[in-house]
């Protein structure tokens, strides 16, 4: 699969939608065969473009959830240290089981790790790396590097298939230039009315046409006020599903009703007080 637009078709069927830059970026990742750095707000759909790869590809996603103090034994591998004691214990006197318990039978995959020995290529989420130390991203570039790593009592092991790999940063700090530099770069914003309305569509069962663009217009007259939270898409896509489920085909027919379940998309006790029935009102006769 190289093209664009097969790309995006195949993303549409597994339900996201993807604009043409981002259509580009997933092309030229598979091409080459290059992680790829998505940037952007929380909420934009940043991991739901690994989510969809794993569908297109119909293969497993591992995901390495980033935070601080992140350590290569969490992300890479550990021993199991309970089941090496017993194996000790049960071989006492053998002068062969210190070797034998530092193989691979108890050796426990974290998910790098099991990322570069899967026999078909899976789908490597590695989610906000902004929030790992710099130590963890220097050590993460060895494996972007070459996809092998080396565990001193069993030597490299390097990649069976090469993974897609999919970072994803909210920009809480900048990134390495060196990162920066193995990975293909897109920045994910927030989805224009027209692709929003798509998604709705997509992923909400009983939206219609109609119903789904004026969500997505509404949505964006809402993101635009001063929030404290701007409302992502799975925001908008709970919106949606309250509306539908509400049986609102409608927004102009049901204002009380729009009004009341703006608890969907806004987050904090802040922004709730912010947009009254007035506003509320106001931003509803924007949309056609």
């Amino acid at each position: 699969m190289k093209g664009r637009d097969e790309i995006a078709q195949a993303l549409a069927v597994s339900g996201y939608i993807a604009d043409a830059d981002l259509a580009t970026a997933i092309s030229l990742m598979q091409l080459l065969r290059r992680p790829l750095l998505l940037e952007g707000e929380a909420g934009v759909g940043k991991t739901e473009v690994a989510k969809a790869l794993e569908k297109v590809h119909a293969t497993e996603l591992i995901r390495l959830q980033c935070y601080e103090g992140l350590d290569q034994s969490s992300a890479l591998y550990e021993w199991n240290y309970q089941r090496q004691l017993l194996a000790i214990q049960a071989h006492r006197g053998s002068d062969s089981i210190e070797d034998q318990v530092f193989s691979e039978k108890y050796l426990l995959e974290r998910p790098l790790l099991a990322a570069i020995r899967r026999a078909q290529a899976p789908v490597l989420l590695i989610d906000e790396i902004d929030r790992a130390d710099d130590e963890f991203e220097a050590f993460l570039l060895e494996l972007l590097s070459d996809f092998q790593v080396s565990i001193p009592e069993l030597g490299t092991i390097s990649a069976v298939t090469i993974p897609h790999v999919v970072l994803t940063s909210n920009g809480t700090r900048e990134l390495s230039d060196a990162l920066r530099r193995r990975c293909l770069y897109h920045y994910v914003d927030y989805p224009d009315v027209d692709r929003e309305s798509r998604i709705i569509l997509a992923r909400v069962t009983g939206a219609s046409p109609s119903l789904s663009l004026q969500i997505a217009r509404m949505v964006e007259g809402v993101r635009k006020e001063e929030l404290r939270k701007v409302p992502g898409v799975a925001e908008t896509l709970d919106w949606a599903a309250a509306l539908v489920g509400l049986d609102v085909t409608n927004l102009h027919d049901a204002p009380e009703t729009v009004h009341e379940t703006l608890v969907c998309l806004l987050k904090t006790h802040e922004d709730r007080a912010r947009v009254t029935p007035e506003v509320t009102q106001r931003l509803l006769g924007k949309v056609a």
